[in-house]
């Protein structure tokens, strides 16, 4: 139920955004996107503190009566709107899906798939792996509130250097390059709360940025708003897939020995080796735009 609401709640405010920006549609995006990092940088905090003083019962009440009264009240304020032309607004009001047959979606959507696979990792296991450290659970929850905050900053500037002529694939390797990099190495070397630290920052910048880019992409394979609509879709399919999975995986990854010592503090060496292959493989995958000239509706591939 929560979420079928989610995307009943999501998707028609995705639409408006997608009817009326154009020229910088990307710049948009990343600051819808970036909204929910924003809450992110104190809700770990307070979540933490309403947890120990009230119990979860009370905290799951209490947050859905806040969802409830902070979301409510805006409804009557969404309203549609478009500046295409006319004649376009009639030629788009069924879906071509004839991006479906351009290499380049693939191309996209394997390297998202596999971006998707790891990206949730860190802000699963974070509080968790600086409990483990030592560090104890409410420097944990300020890690994800760090993250939260350069998620934020992100998405906002990988969605504006989208629409500045700047490659959507450049900025595809180095959200994901840089990714793996932070986690390979900061996340896996990390037994301090200051190398933590950094790692949330680093990550949650280049790895948020990457959602930030789904709307150039669907521009770049499709002609019109309707179906770059439709292939942001499922760009955010393919992402929540890894987000199902994430969980079972991970069960798999873990281990149940625990060396502070060690890579990973080896609990979690699995999980970090895991995250930071699955950002060389998103990486790997969209190296293939380069291969061959795809040809893209968008001249800013």
């Amino acid at each position: 139920m929560y979420g079928v609401g989610f995307t009943i709640f999501y998707y028609p405010i995705i639409g408006m955004v997608n009817e009326f920006w154009i020229a910088r549609r990307g710049m948009a995006y990343g600051i819808l996107c970036s909204s929910s990092g924003v809450s992110g940088t104190v809700m770990p905090v307070t979540l933490e503190a309403l947890l120990h003083r009230y119990g979860l019962p009370t905290t799951l009440r209490a947050v859905a009566v806040g969802l409830a009264l902070s979301t409510g009240p805006l409804i009557p304020f969404l309203r549609g709107q478009t500046r295409e032309p006319e004649q376009a607004q009639v030629a788009v009001s069924q879906t071509d899906w004839g991006f479906l047959r351009v290499p380049l979606f693939w191309i996209y959507t394997t390297s998202n798939l596999m971006q998707g696979l790891g990206y949730f990792f860190p802000s699963l296991y974070l509080p968790s792996y600086a409990s483990t450290m030592g560090l104890g659970s409410t420097r944990g929850a300020l890690l994800l509130a760090v993250m939260s905050v350069s998620q934020v900053l992100g998405q906002l500037s990988f969605g504006y250097l989208s629409d500045r002529r700047f490659s959507v694939n450049v900025l595809t390797l180095t959200s994901t390059l840089a990714s793996a990099t932070a986690v390979l190495t900061l996340w896996g070397l990390a037994q301090s709360f200051a190398v933590l630290g950094v790692f949330a920052i680093v990550y949650g910048f280049f790895g948020a940025g990457y959602t930030a880019m789904w709307a150039r992409m669907g521009t770049a394979v499709a002609s019109d708003s309707t179906a770059a609509f439709a292939a942001f879709g499922l760009f955010n399919f393919g992402k929540g897939l890894g987000n199902i999975l994430a969980g079972p995986i991970s069960a798999g990854l873990l281990l149940d020995h625990v060396d502070t010592i060690k890579y990973g503090a080896f609990r979690y060496e699995a999980v970090v080796i895991f995250t930071g292959s699955c950002m060389l493989a998103s990486a790997a995958s969209a190296t293939a735009a380069y291969f061959k000239p795809w040809k893209a509706v968008s001249a800013r591939v």
